[in-house]
């Protein structure tokens, strides 16, 4: 999603595939071809056009030699055009597409509605598919009442980027596991522009989007002990836990933030860290290989990785997974499940290492990736912290208090859409100094609380 720039950036990336329209075929081997092949099934696939995906497009011919019975045809889009276009195919039964590409946002509530097949089946009479290879807290979350609905291309969480190097030269230690506090006193030291210099102590998201600027800041919410709602669907955005919250987040990207940071995505935060601008950087465990690219970071050999900073909780790193499904309105369940478990099996991690290198290795999704030698020797500066934050990621209690919803950066309800980005709006605009964030959270909590009572009895 925007909360994590969808994938790891790497050198020399062609642009395989632009921004296809529903009706536009993108085509990759034979998948061009609209005419149908006697004997031949064409499985329609919408993916999210980033680059770990664009990997799986550049590979497929190789499927379609393995598979002669099958061809197989991209629908390629951005990730905003992607959710929702495939939301609308999905939900109305438009039949235009044989397997999808989700997230754990969505395959539970699309589970329970009854949209998509269940998974389990297939991957059971699947020899060497292994789903006991995903990491848990991935399957849980693309599981619903203990089936699989949609399995992981690759996953993510959330942790901390800093700059060993400057922390070293204000004789600075970077905890394994720092508080928030410790984050804030960091980059007051680090900040030296009052100074002369040109260097932000942190980037934190402040572009308003449910998953641009919510992601990391629901986060701090979480580890404050703040929360969306009581087990009442009661809003409680103006709660004291969540007014910390939402004070500290608007200060600190204030104070030490980069400039224009009411506006500061995952890009724009990426690309000022890589280019020396920044101290910490707080986000998206996917951002690991681009920070540590010499194509695209110029501050590859300074890069350290700690875990996401917390208050009063044990950890506070999200949970997000694309991953792929086949909706209930598709004829070919047995040729799409073909080629997503080509996409998401053991075999595909190596072939991707082998031949387009193992930083390319999509992340986050099974332990036998963690296991593997070659990928522990491209990305062992990061690989286990990842995992780490991964396995400790805990979507039913993200925060002290009991709540009525699932989700770490997102509540797992379809209003969260509109409602993050409401919000998001809100919390975005005290950045920029437009209003104070109690007067962010006052209006917030209308938002919420209009939500919240269509879930109350």
């Amino acid at each position: 999603m925007d909360r994590s720039g969808g994938g790891v950036r790497r050198r020399g990336l062609p642009a395989l595939l632009g921004v296809a329209l529903l009706g536009l075929v993108a085509g990759c081997s034979g998948a061009g071809a609209l005419g149908a092949e006697e004997g031949v099934e064409t499985v329609t696939v919408a993916i999210v056009s980033n680059p770990q995906m664009e990997d799986a497009i550049s590979l497929s011919p190789q499927f379609e030699q393995e598979h002669p019975g099958i061809r197989l045809r991209f629908v390629s889009l951005s990730e905003n055009e992607a959710r929702a276009k495939i939301t609308a195919s999905v939900a109305t039964g438009g039949g235009e597409f044989d397997a999808v590409m989700i997230s754990n946002y969505e395959t539970p509530q699309w589970a329970q509605n009854g949209w998509l097949t269940d998974l389990t089946p297939l991957m059971d009479r699947t020899p060497g598919y292994d789903p006991g290879d995903f990491l848990p807290t991935v399957r849980d979350a693309l599981s619903f009442q203990g089936r699989m609905y949609s399995v992981p291309f690759y996953a993510e969480s959330s942790f901390l980027m800093y700059r060993k190097d400057l922390f070293a030269q204000a004789g600075l230690t970077m905890p394994a596991q720092p508080t928030w506090q410790q984050v804030a006193d960091a980059a007051a030291r680090l900040d030296d522009r009052s100074r002369g210099g040109n260097t932000a102590g942190i980037c934190l998201r402040g572009k308003p989007g449910w998953g641009e600027m919510m992601a990391p800041f629901n986060t701090v919410v979480n580890t404050f002990g703040g929360r969306w709602y009581d087990p009442q669907w009661n809003a409680q955005l103006t709660s004291p836990q969540f007014e910390q919250a939402a004070q500290f987040y608007v200060d600190l990207a204030r104070a030490h933030g980069i400039a224009g940071g009411s506006q500061a995505g995952f890009s724009e935060c990426g690309t000022a860290f890589s280019q020396g601008n920044v101290a910490m950087w707080y986000d998206s465990t996917s951002a690991a290989g681009t920070v540590i690219d010499p194509e695209e970071s110029r501050v590859v050999d300074q890069v350290g990785f700690a875990a996401a900073p917390v208050v009063a909780t044990p950890s506070s790193g999200w949970l997000y997974s694309w991953s792929l499904a086949i909706p209930k309105t598709s004829p070919r369940v047995d040729a799409a499940w073909e080629f997503m478990s080509w996409m998401t099996d053991k075999a595909y991690v190596q072939r991707v290492g082998t031949q387009l290198g193992w930083e390319s290795a999509p992340p986050g999704a099974r332990n036998s990736t963690y296991d593997s030698p070659q990928y522990q020797q491209a990305a062992g500066a990061f690989a286990d912290t990842v995992r780490d934050a991964i396995q400790r990621a805990n979507p039913k209690q993200p925060t002290v208090q009991p709540v009525p919803y699932e989700g770490v950066q997102f509540l797992r309800i379809p209003e969260f859409q509109d409602l993050g980005t409401r919000v998001s709006q809100q919390m975005s605009a005290a950045i920029a100094g437009q209003i104070t964030p109690a007067e962010a959270l006052e209006q917030s909590q209308e938002y919420a609380t209009t939500v919240g009572e269509s879930y109350q009895p």
